[in-house]
């Protein structure tokens, strides 16, 4: 395993680092602005829907946490994210259904597509091609083609920032373009402060990383922050290779921290990251401050993030890159390349067999000739 000195070698990163995805960390303020560029000139002609749901799977569908997080008090519209073959029950025409995948290949959201087109939904469909951009074209529904050749999990702009200018263009939220604005100018910042440039001593990433390396990280969230969470955890998973948890308060204080109380020897085998803010909640602080208490008692390994900005998506979203970071250089100190998802390549290759995607795929084609 490489020593923590790694981090501040350029060379010695890029040789673990083969398909560069420090890089999308780095221009993440530029991703971010190319899709909210990207997605200002689409045009739809929706009702106001009486639900939103986001289908999508891995990282085409943390956008979709990311929304409802986002949206929670700003509209009065319930959002959900969809992650199985089929919608929910509710769905009807006077539900929006946004349909994510980055490859335009994946098999649960080819389903919910069709799904969608048989209960008359209204349909946005996102995605850098296949069968999904194909079908959304035959059929002249509303679409959003983002750039192809990335990581899914390295698209996160592309997928989740357009579903905000969407909500505005209905006239479900306002002032978004004011928030993206501020948002790129803090992950400018972000990056910066986090590069691989800067030495480990003055790099909040790289310190971090060092610090949970060897351990099992559990990030905890709250309010806007709870997707923020979830998209920590799965960066360490496929980035990092590394097993991670995440939860949320206030919910955590009912069933999360007893785990805890008698954690001893397994206490060594984790480490907790807690997002903060500046502004949160009086009573989310106690909480978080009385959690922390009982924690240190097991000599757990604690550490915060912080937001940054004043709106909720600047906030959000330096949490989230300040996390990709880390997951990227906590990669490269464990010796692994933080691109390749073998066991998600492997399963998809078995699942081929069941024939499923084949039948999914027919059913569409069949509704686009008609």
């Amino acid at each position: 395993m490489p020593k923590p000195a790694i981090l501040d070698d350029l060379v010695g990163i890029r040789k673990i680092d083969k398909s560069n995805m420090l890089s999308f960390c780095v221009d993440a303020p530029k991703h971010y602005s190319d899709a909210a560029r990207l997605a200002k000139p689409v045009k739809v002609n929706f009702s106001k829907p009486q639900a939103i749901i986001v289908a999508g799977m891995g990282g085409s569908a943390i956008g979709g946490e990311l929304l409802k997080d986002w949206a929670r008090d700003r509209i009065d519209v319930p959002i959900e994210t969809c992650r199985e073959y089929s919608l929910p029950k509710y769905a009807n025409k006077n539900t929006l259904v946004f349909v994510v995948s980055y490859s335009g290949e994946t098999e649960e959201t080819l389903s919910v597509l069709l799904d969608a087109v048989k209960r008359k939904c209204m349909i946005f469909c996102i995605s850098s091609g296949g069968k999904i951009h194909e079908f959304a074209e035959r059929t002249n529904l509303p679409s959003l083609r983002v750039p192809a050749g990335m990581a899914p999990r390295a698209t996160l702009p592309y997928l989740f920032m357009p579903t905000l200018t969407i909500l505005g263009k209905i006239g479900l939220v306002s002032h978004v373009e004011g928030e993206i604005s501020e948002t790129i100018g803090i992950l400018k910042q972000v990056s910066g402060e986090n590069s691989p440039e800067r030495q480990s001593s003055s790099n909040f990433s790289k310190a971090l990383a060092v610090n949970i390396n060897g351990t099992v990280p559990t990030v905890y969230g709250f309010g806007f922050y709870r997707g923020v969470a979830q998209r920590l955890k799965t960066q360490f998973n496929e980035n990092s290779k590394n097993p991670a948890k995440w939860e949320f308060f206030p919910e955590l204080n009912h069933n999360e921290i007893v785990g805890w109380e008698e954690a001893k020897a397994f206490a060594k085998c984790f480490s907790a990251i807690f997002v903060r803010d500046d502004d949160e909640p009086a009573e989310i602080r106690q909480r978080i401050e009385v959690t922390k208490e009982l924690m240190c008692a097991q000599k757990l390994h604690l550490f915060e993030i912080r937001g940054r900005g004043k709106s909720s998506l600047a906030k959000m979203s330096s949490v989230i890159c300040t996390g990709d970071f880390t997951s990227v250089y906590l990669a490269v100190l464990r010796g692994i390349d933080p691109t390749p998802v073998k066991t998600i390549t492997v399963l998809k290759e078995r699942l081929k067999k069941t024939g499923m995607k084949e039948k999914i795929v027919r059913e569409l084609e069949r509704i686009a000739e008609k």
